[in-house]
């Protein structure tokens, strides 16, 4: 006699979906209207007055004029190649689920960070996300949210949420107990303590979560094309179906370009904190 861990897992999906179904209609509401508002925008957004935006958010975050030109370039390219729309669906399923994750992802690793408790936890949680194949989670992203963008994000935020969630509870923790003592001398407040002294003294660490969590996002956006997500990662899958590696080759391309480009930008905020 075999013991089935599934049918209790499907017995699991049917109790949230029974007890908690008014919260995943909310997420599920707020979620579409994030997509159709930002996605709206960046697809009515003239190609040629966002590479101009893009250039100068770029000397802004990075203060070098020879990034932000290669930068443009990057952006001209996939204009060039004819998948400007794929590239803006996917820049705004991934900005989106990016946010997504760390509103939830920061919170977390500091109250992991300040329990002992609920450290080992959340540990065992996320040791768990980071081993589970992709593609699971797009199956109860479905199951309760349907086909469509939204599942694709919200299968992202999931898979995304690991990197910020450690290197943000690694942070706090690596703040110098001096540092601590200093601030409790003065009579800092836990609030105050936290947001002035152990933050900024972590920030690089929770930048380079964040890093991470935004390149786990792009990754994970492309196959949340297979629930209907649609962006560069439909192009993909389209080629498979096609066996068109010309468009496989450029979708592609596209994807490592827009990449480059969040990689560049995230680790230039990382080095100014």
């Amino acid at each position: 006699m075999t013991f089935k861990v599934g049918d209790y897992a499907e017995r699991g999906v049917d109790l949230i979906e029974i007890y908690f179904g008014w919260l995943l209609l909310g997420i599920n509401d707020i979620l579409r209207w994030a997509t159709f508002e930002l996605g709206s925008f960046l697809r009515a957004l003239d190609p040629m007055l966002f590479m101009i935006i893009a250039f100068f958010i770029s000397i802004l975050i990075t203060k070098r004029f020879i990034l932000s030109l290669l930068i443009v370039a990057g952006f001209y390219v996939i204009y060039w190649m004819g998948y400007w729309i794929s590239a803006m669906t996917t820049l705004n399923m991934t900005l989106i689920a990016t946010f997504a994750a760390i509103l939830i992802a920061i919170p977390l690793g500091i109250w992991a960070a300040k329990s002992e408790r609920v450290n080992p936890i959340v540990k065992m949680l996320m040791d768990f996300m980071q081993t589970m194949p992709a593609f699971v989670y797009l199956i109860p992203a479905v199951i309760f949210f349907g086909l469509g963008v939204v599942p694709g994000v919200i299968a992202t935020v999931i898979f995304a949420l690991p990197p910020t969630v450690r290197l943000t509870n690694l942070g706090i923790r690596q703040v110098p107990v001096e540092m601590n003592e200093v601030a409790d001398s003065f009579g800092s407040s836990g609030w105050q303590k936290l947001t002035k002294v152990q933050m900024p003294i972590a920030m690089p660490s929770i930048m380079a979560g964040v890093n991470q969590t935004i390149m786990l996002s792009l990754s994970m956006v492309v196959i949340a094309a297979m629930i209907g997500g649609g962006g560069l990662g439909g192009d993909i899958i389209r080629s498979l179906s096609r066996i068109d590696v010309g468009m496989g080759f450029e979708a592609g391309l596209a994807v490592v370009i827009i990449a480059m480009i969040l990689d560049r930008l995230t680790q230039s905020v990382r080095r100014e904190n």
